[in-house]
C-alpha cells in the first residue's frame, strides 16, 4: 500500500552528507561484498556507514534479509523468510574478526515464523564472536520477541554489553509507524532486560513522523522510567514513495535540545542529530 508523498524540492542542507571513502572504508566494503554479509549498514542505507566503518564499528544483520513485519518505516524486505542458517552465529564471528571490527553491533529481522523467534541463533551468534574475537564489545539490537521473557532470556543469558530494543516513534504513531508492534510491549521489554541484570540498555526514536515535542519529550520521559541508560534521536527520511513519508525535517537546534534534555533527565548517553541512527557512535556507549 502507498502512502501519500509530501512533496519537497530538495533536502535542506544538513541531511546532505560525503560519500563513504578511505582505505579501510574500500577494504570493509570488499568483505562486505565477496561474503554477501546482510549488513544494516548497507541494506538501511545508513548515511553514517562511512564513519562508523573507519572508526572500527559494523552492524550485523542475521537471521535473513527477509522480515515477517511490514512497519511503514524500514527498508528491509518483507515476506516469507528462508530457514535459519544454523552456520551464520561462525560466518558473522569470522567476518568480524577479517573486518578487524573492534565493536560490533548484531541485529536481526523480525521472525515471527519461527518458535524461538531466533533468540537461540541471537545467543549462538554473541558466542561465536566472543569465541573467535574476545577482545571485541558488544551490542544487540533486538526485536521485541513479541514480548515473551523466555525468549528474552537467551539474550540475557550471553550479557553483551549493551541490548537496545527501538521505541521508534511516540505513542500515538505506534500503530502507523510499527504496525505489528505495541508501544508499552516495547517498553516492557526494555523494562525485563533491565532488571533481569543487562548493564546498559538503549532504544531510539525516530522524527518527522508527525509527533509533537510534547509527544517526543513524554517518550523520553517513559524510557528513562524503565531505566533505559541510552537514547538515539535522528530524522525520519523515506526510503521509497511505498514508505510513510515524511512531516517534516526536524533542525538541528531542536535535536541540540533533545540532547540537553535527555540528558537532565538521567540518560548517560544521548546521541540526537539529524543523521543520527541506532549504531551511530555506538562504540562510545559502551563507557
Amino acid at each position: 500500500m502507498s502512502h501519500p508523498t509530501k512533496k519537497y524540492s530538495k533536502k535542506p542542507e544538513w541531511l546532505k552528507v560525503k560519500l563513504p571513502g578511505g582505505d579501510n572504508f574500500k577494504k570493509l566494503r570488499d568483505i562486505v561484498e565477496d561474503r554477501k554479509l546482510h549488513t544494516i549498514c548497507t541494506s538501511g542505507r545508513c548515511p553514517n556507514m562511512g564513519e562508523c566503518w573507519n572508526d572500527g564499528t559494523a552492524t550485523f544483520l542475521i537471521l535473513g534479509n527477509i522480515c515477517t513485519r511490514s512497519c511503514g518505516f524500514c527498508n528491509v524486505l518483507t515476506g516469507k523468510p528462508l530457514p535459519a542458517d544454523l552456520e551464520e552465529p561462525h560466518k558473522i564471528a569470522k567476518s568480524i574478526q577479517l573486518m578487524g571490527v573492534k565493536h560490533a553491533v548484531i541485529t536481526s529481522v523480525d521472525r515471527d515464523d519461527l518458535p524461538d523467534g531466533g533468540s537461540e541463533i541471537w545467543a549462538e551468534t554473541v558466542n561465536a564472536i566472543r569465541k573467535l574475537n574476545p577482545d571485541v564489545t558488544l551490542e544487540t539490537l533486538i526485536p521485541d520477541f513479541q514480548g515473551k521473557t523466555k525468549l528474552l532470556d537467551n539474550i540475557v543469558s550471553v550479557s553483551p554489553e549493551v541490548v537496545s530494543h527501538n521505541l521508534e516513534t511516540v505513542r500515538r504513531l505506534t500503530k502507523q509507524v510499527r504496525k505489528q508492534a505495541k508501544y508499552e510491549r516495547s517498553l516492557e521489554v526494555l523494562k525485563y532486560l533491565k532488571n533481569q541484570g543487562i548493564n546498559r540498555t538503549k532504544s531510539g526514536l525516530m522524527l518527522g513522523l508527525g509527533e509533537t515535542e510534547t509527544e517526543v519529550i513524554e517518550s523520553m520521559q517513559d524510557l528513562r522510567k524503565v531505566n533505559v541508560d541510552i537514547i538515539t534521536i535522528g530524522q525520519y527520511l523515506q526510503p521509497s514513495p511505498k514508505h510513510l513519508p515524511v512531516d517534516r525535517y526536524v533542525t538541528p537546534v531542536e535535536f541540540k535540545k533533545y540532547e540537553i534534555i535527555g540528558l537532565e533527565m538521567g540518560f548517560k548517553h544521548v546521541e540526537s542529530g539529524p543523521l543520527v541512527r541506532s549504531s551511530y557512535h555506538a562504540h562510545k556507549h559502551i563507557l
